[in-house]
């Protein structure tokens, strides 16, 4: 095996922190781990790639790429904590003003996040005209006041999917302003919808240091186990990977990365490229579906810590079912099966390891699905058990119903630690898969990814046929150069996806395209 043949995955979860390193081409681990995740992320890290790197058949000077995804982002936002404080520019006055930036958001998040907000004039129409001109000199008094106070700046204008030009213009006021101050900018983080995508933008501009916090960790953990020589890349929300300078830019994008890790992991461990998959956990499941062996991305609005937004993410079903979830007595017999979970206190407080509470885990011991723990089910506890693994078998086969967008039975692929809970027979699925090395598809999952680049814009095609081929030409390149920044092989990248939906009731002819690249990871 040559330099830069292994890849190391790294999927850094709320409980564990998994690591695998695959061969070039290869699905089975050379070598894996599961270890506790640390309050810092490093250690985790550390302790992970400690573990695999002592295999005797991975040598260091072989790896080539180190891939991580982690929950941090999402914690961030939950926990309203390490965010920065972010000034909001919307430039769509006077046609936006009814409703302010950041309105509807918790007053907790609101509190910490806001730096203050400025609604100045200018957008532009869905054909791509200037609504007013753009009004410089009012975000210029908007910097004055918010400097020294605001850590970050988010910018959103209207229509800016059809027509970046004022959010750039924007954003070049705010830097000779404010000097080298965090902007983002709306087009590169969400799609059509101003408040969601504005949301989108300001959270995306409060997760920097998150980002800058996760990229030294990654660096610094590299460096430690001889591996600076690797390239690191962090995964997103669609399953694809992105660089760490991608990711310093748009943080956002990877709030679903572990979902999507696992789904892609459960794509490649199973040979199943269209299914369903279930990941089953200490405290939840998600269950998503692929689509070409990648996740298969919400078509709504998605909601993170109480705030709308619309970046893209996997769409996903997630119930409070997990193998530390509590069962308990309810009236008139009825069980209740969580939301109430032991989560890494499993080994110490389930009834199969000599604890005292009642769990799921419990429940499929008692019904011969699996094998945990140190002795059998107490006799008293089985009724109990065997009504609450029902309650919760109908709970995950109500969560496949919902995530079917077809008629007919699919496959479902069973992945994660918990994944003992899901049943061999499932209303709705032809054959449940449990493939090898279930419990690390997260880490699989990141480990096989390539770099992808999307478009989401709009365009005026008026009644030509060339104005089409033109729009579709436009949104193909940068579809492709979105992929080549986030750290794709510029010789490598393909178009894998094009979407074109018409707009109806305009003056104009317009479509909206949707447009997907995706290649190799770059070895530079």
């Amino acid at each position: 095996m040559t330099s830069g043949d292994l890849r190391i995955g790294i999927d850094v979860g709320g409980t564990n922190t998994d690591a695998v390193v695959l061969g070039n081409n290869s699905d089975q681990p050379i070598a894996r781990t599961k270890v506790p995740t640390t309050l810092d992320i490093t250690g985790g890290i550390n302790d992970a790639l400690r573990a695999v790197l002592s295999d005797p058949a991975v040598r260091t000077e072989q790896v080539g790429h180190v891939m991580v995804g982690t929950t941090h982002a999402t914690n961030a936002v939950l926990q309203r904590r390490d965010l920065r404080r972010v000034a909001a520019i919307r430039v769509g006055a006077p046609s936006s003003t009814s409703i302010r930036p950041m309105f509807g958001w918790p007053d907790d998040l609101h509190a910490v996040v806001s730096a203050g907000s400025r609604i100045v004039a200018g957008g532009m129409e869905l054909d791509g005209r200037d609504i007013v001109p753009f009004d410089a000199d009012a975000v210029a008094r908007f910097c004055g006041e918010v400097a020294g106070r605001a850590e970050a700046i988010a910018i959103t204008s209207v229509f800016a999917p059809v027509s970046p030009a004022h959010e750039h213009l924007a954003a070049e006021v705010v830097q000779r302003e404010l000097g080298d101050i965090p902007v983002s900018l709306s087009h590169e983080v969400g799609s059509l919808g101003l408040l969601e995508r504005e949301n989108a933008t300001i959270l995306n501009a409060a997760l920097g240091r998150v980002a800058a916090h996760i990229i030294q960790a990654i660096e610094e953990a590299l460096d430690a186990h001889g591996l600076g020589h690797a390239v690191p890349f962090f995964a997103q929300n669609d399953g694809t990977l992105m660089s760490l300078a991608f990711t310093e830019r748009t943080p956002v994008l990877t709030i679903g990365s572990g979902p999507a890790n696992s789904l892609r992991g459960a794509a490649r461990l199973s040979g199943q490229e269209n299914a369903l998959v279930a990941d089953v956990g200490g405290t939840s499941t998600d269950i998503g579906a692929l689509a070409n062996g990648f996740p298969r991305e919400s078509a709504f609005g998605v909601e993170v810590g109480g705030v709308r937004t619309n970046f893209r993410m996997p769409d996903l079903v997630s119930i409070a079912i997990g193998g530390g979830t509590v069962v308990r007595e309810g009236d008139h017999g009825v069980p209740l099966v969580g939301p109430r979970s032991v989560g890494y206190r499993l080994s110490r407080e389930a009834l199969v390891f000599g604890g005292e509470v009642a769990t799921l885990s419990d429940a499929v011991v008692a019904a011969g699905r699996a094998e945990i723990g140190d002795g059998p089910v107490p006799e008293h506890a089985l009724g109990l058990l065997e009504a609450g693994l029902a309650e919760a078998d109908q709970q995950i086969a109500d969560a496949i119903d919902r995530i079917k967008v077809t008629r007919g039975d699919m496959p479902l692929i069973a992945v994660g630690g918990g994944s003992v809970l899901i049943p061999d027979r499932v209303p709705g699925v032809t054959e449940v898969f449990r493939p090898a090395h279930y419990d690390v598809a997260n880490a699989i999952g990141a480990a096989i990814g390539t770099v992808s680049g999307q478009v989401d814009r709009i365009f005026a095609v008026g009644y030509g046929e060339q104005e089409r081929i033109k729009a579709i030409e436009t949104a193909r390149q940068a579809a492709v150069d979105n992929a080549v920044s986030a750290g794709a092989d510029a010789g490598a990248v393909e178009i894998v996806e094009i979407d074109q939906i018409p707009l109806a009731y305009l003056r104009e002819p317009a479509v909206r395209l949707r447009v997907k690249a995706a290649g190799p990871l770059s070895k530079v």
